[in-house]
């Protein structure tokens, strides 16, 4: 009797659903209408094709979520420089104060003169680094 009551108690496996899935269809596709089917499917990056067909069938909405490395990729540098950047506007006044406390006003300025000229050309290429972004969010960023 001990045994029998053991065993009811013990159960394993896994539970029962609520509200099983036992009802089944079935279509067939010709070949040119598969191979649009598996597009789609494959396009919609759902693991299940159960769970796209009903998706479908009921017009739930189907997302589509494609990432573009390349626009990650290029995101990344972008920050990098942009943070590179920000480090030389910090050791750019850094050095203006050294040169003030250390040399002669002739003298800093002379040096303040030759990072002006280091300074513009900085300008020009974080210009042409801005042109180039939006240039790319143009072409490859669209939102549709």
């Amino acid at each position: 009797m001990e045994e029998k009551n053991r065993k009811q108690i013990m159960k394993s496996g896994r539970k029962p659903k609520i509200d099983p899935a036992v009802h089944r269809y079935s279509i067939n596709l010709n070949a040119e209408d598969n191979a649009k089917f598996l597009a789609l499917f494959d396009q919609s990056e759902m693991k299940v094709i159960a769970h796209f067909i009903t998706a479908c069938i009921f017009q739930k909405t189907v997302k589509i979520v494609k990432i573009d490395m390349d626009a990650i990729e290029y995101h990344e540098k972008l920050t990098r420089f942009f943070s590179q950047f920000r480090a030389i506007g910090t050791n750019y006044n850094q050095i203006v104060k050294i040169l003030y406390r250390n040399f002669s006003e002739k003298k800093a300025g002379m040096y303040l003169f030759k990072l002006e000229k280091e300074t513009i050309e900085l300008v020009q290429v974080t210009k042409e680094v801005i042109r180039l972004t939006q240039e790319f969010e143009e072409k490859y960023l669209k939102k549709e």
